[in-house]
């Protein structure tokens, strides 16, 4: 289980656009079919990661919490589906259905949107305002496997938070995320 880093994105950046399978609805899904009126979270996960299945029920809470308030969700999987299985579309909607992923769950087979986003690890997060600019990249809280740290989401609750009061997120305050590394296809 080796740690990686979020490459923070620099603030500002447009919201890279997409379109993306839905592994649960079966529907093509675009930035702008999942933008929330207020903001919008960009989420890279994945099946098999710890890191992901340590959270995974605060996504879940997170998303239920701020959808009623204007903000848009979308978790994406760019995994490499050969070498981990576990991460196919199948098993992804599966696992969507399983915990009730209030959100879609999107397959990027080409890893083309994760290159976009910078992408490095699982889960990574991205926070765009109203006009689609990046204004949180970072972790959803301090809490790893074996921590003991409570999940509790309170890095990317206050940059919600923010978000909808219409205030700056201070980057000081936006802290990497750290998960498993996205599993690139190797080059042939």
């Amino acid at each position: 289980m080796a740690a990686v880093e979020s490459t923070m994105l620099p603030l500002g950046t447009e919201a890279p656009k997409f379109k993306l399978l839905d592994t649960v609805s079966g529907e093509w899904k675009t930035f702008e079919d999942v933008k929330g009126e207020k903001g919008t979270v960009v989420m890279f996960i994945c099946n098999h990661c710890p890191y992901v299945k340590h959270v995974n029920d605060e996504l879940v809470r997170v998303a239920m919490d701020y959808m009623p308030k204007g903000v848009g969700f979308v978790a994406i999987s760019s995994n490499d589906v050969t070498r981990y299985p576990d991460d196919s579309p199948e098993k992804m909607k599966e696992t969507a259905e399983r915990l009730g992923y209030p959100f879609p769950y999107l397959y990027d087979e080409t890893q083309d949107v994760a290159r976009a986003y910078q992408a490095a690890c699982t889960p990574d997060f991205f926070v765009f305002d109203a006009d689609d600019k990046l204004v949180y990249r970072g972790q959803l809280d301090d809490s790893r496997p074996g921590n003991d740290i409570p999940v509790t989401g309170k890095d990317l609750r206050r940059a919600l938070d923010l978000l909808l009061e219409g205030k700056m997120i201070p980057e000081v305050e936006q802290k990497p995320s750290i998960g498993c590394s996205i599993k690139w296809k190797e080059e042939v």
